[in-house]
């Protein structure tokens, strides 16, 4: 019966950014039950990141495009009914049965449940253990009770990945001193903490979120030298069709151009951060003219005194979840991997529902209209009314999608790191961090081991078997795995894991059995 203990939700969403705020409002709008899990106490996912309260942000608006349309977009969330699961770490998503998924996930004891107004509630169990606790909505998560975090499980009849995107990170001499942060790093830094990674920041790497970081840093006060461009901006003019249908896009990149020239900020295409210098942390760059395929020209580095380094070189889908599932991936023209989506969001695998960067880096615009479009068609699957997929809205939805995806598509083509870029490094270069493996020890177990893929490398090296699993060294292995070979710099297919985070061995041991289980 309706709010009875064992109900499930009708969808899980994980991920509270703008493709999931938009999947859950439209899913609850046409009347599923919905409950939205995300790691951050916050909605607003990487893009809408906003100061903690105790900061007391006076305007957290002024640090972000498009906030009224964010604001509007949260407001419809907290009046839809949706549980709001914050402080929720998905490790795993798991078949429970043919119409049931199982949702897994971490949370610590002071994170709770937020759904129609109705506050906070206890979302697993009491402290003193086991049992279990209601959502405010009279459905259950199952768990345990342990000293800092605890596993917490939902059922669901559908799941919708909106899990974004992480940062790429290219190794270069220097990268581990302190003061080299990702340039989404360093916008991160600035719209939740307020606070700048240093007064005189090199801007660097390759992408529009460059511009948007090096604009953003100089309206808080801090001096930006220079942006280095890796990739030039005449791929863009190679697919004119895509920039005439997205004029917005032109605008964006207008102002951000503007705001360049307003602080004196010069723009340099072709040319990387090829080291980094500095003893306890970073006292200079070296910047590098690059040729096309990413090779450093001899003789024209530039040493640029700073005291921080904000780099990225493109997003990389978070898949991991879906890819522990079987879900079918595509290789994406800059060498990632995103997820086989559908014309309604769709994976491979039926029942499971993605949008937004999951499906290949594309902006929060497009993230909200993909979100909207998967919540349409989930409760169209699940209340077995078809018709909703057929409806005005739907063509228009996917029409913005499809113009938007070809953007994208063109966007990322235009900053595809080269292959060339591995020269950078010098033998004594770490590129794993966490076990400290070197650019030479994964050379010498391509060339003198036999390594062809960053699987073997690992095995040989241990190069992806720390804390992070792979999630900061994982693209260089890669492309340093497949120098060799006919292969190029892309590894072959996306990493599939059993757990998509660390987790504890304890909250392993003390799971409860899967309902139907023995």
């Amino acid at each position: 019966m309706p709010g009875s203990p064992s109900e499930p939700y009708d969808l899980v969403v994980i991920g509270a950014g703008p493709a999931g705020l938009a999947g859950a409002v439209t899913a609850a709008r046409l009347g599923l039950s919905v409950a939205v899990v995300d790691a951050a106490a916050q909605t607003g996912g990487q893009y809408f990141r906003h100061p903690a309260p105790g900061l007391g942000a006076a305007r957290p608006q002024a640090l972000h495009h498009d906030w009224p349309a964010f604001a509007e977009l949260r407001g419809r969330f907290e009046a839809s009914g949706a549980a709001h699961l914050a402080g929720h770490h998905v490790w795993a998503v798991t078949r429970q049965d043919e119409e049931m998924w199982s949702v897994h996930a971490l949370v610590g004891e002071d994170s709770g449940a937020v759904g129609s107004g109705t506050g906070s509630a206890e979302v697993s169990g009491s402290p003193s253990g086991g049992g279990t606790g209601s959502d405010g909505e009279g459905r259950t998560h199952e768990g345990f009770s342990a000293e800092r975090e605890r596993p917490v499980r939902l059922q669901a009849r559908a799941v919708l990945f909106a899990t974004g995107a992480g940062e790429r990170h290219l190794p270069f001499p220097g990268w581990t001193l302190p003061g080299v942060v990702g340039a989404g790093g360093a916008q991160a830094m600035l719209k939740s903490g307020l606070v700048l990674p240093g007064q005189r920041v090199v801007v660097a790497g390759s992408g529009p979120l460059l511009l948007a970081v090096a604009s953003s840093l100089a309206a808080a006060g801090a001096h930006v030298p220079e942006v280095a461009e890796a990739s030039g901006y005449l791929g863009y003019a190679r697919r004119p069709r895509a920039l005439a249908a997205n004029p917005h896009k032109l605008l964006e990149a207008a102002v951000h151009g503007t705001a360049l020239l307003r602080h004196r900020i010069p723009l340099r295409t072709r040319s990387a951060v090829t080291a980094v210098h500095g003893t306890d942390r970073v006292e200079a760059v070296t910047v590098s003219r690059l040729d096309r395929d990413w090779r450093a020209l001899p003789g024209t580095g530039r040493r640029i005194a700073c005291d921080a380094l904000a780099v990225g070189h493109g997003l990389a889908p978070q898949t991991e979840l879906a890819t522990g599932l079987g879900c079918a991936t595509r290789r994406t023209p800059d060498g990632t991997h995103a997820l086989v989506l559908d014309g309604l969001q769709e994976t491979s695998v039926p029942g499971l529902w993605a949008a937004g960067e999951t499906g290949g880096t594309g902006g929060w615009q497009l993230a909200r209209t993909e979100g909207e479009l998967a919540g349409i068609a989930v409760a169209a699957r699940l209340r077995a009314l078809p018709a909703l997929t057929r409806s005005r809205r739907v063509r228009d939805l996917a029409r913005r999608r499809d113009r938007m995806r070809a953007f994208a598509e063109a966007m990322v083509a235009a900053h595809a790191p080269g292959p060339g870029w591995t020269a950078w490094l010098d033998d004594d270069t770490d590129v794993c961090r966490c076990e400290e493996v070197t650019a030479g020890s994964i050379r010498d177990a391509v060339t003198a081991l036999g390594a062809r893929d960053a699987r073997t490398v690992k095995l040989l090296t241990r190069a992806g078997m720390g804390w992070c699993q792979g999630r900061m060294c994982g693209a260089a292995v890669a492309c340093l795995a497949a120098s060799g070979t006919a292969q190029g710099t892309v590894p072959p297919s996306a990493d599939r894991r059993p757990l998509a985070v660390p987790v504890p061995l304890g909250a392993l041991a003390a799971l409860p059995e899967e309902p139907g289980h023995a």
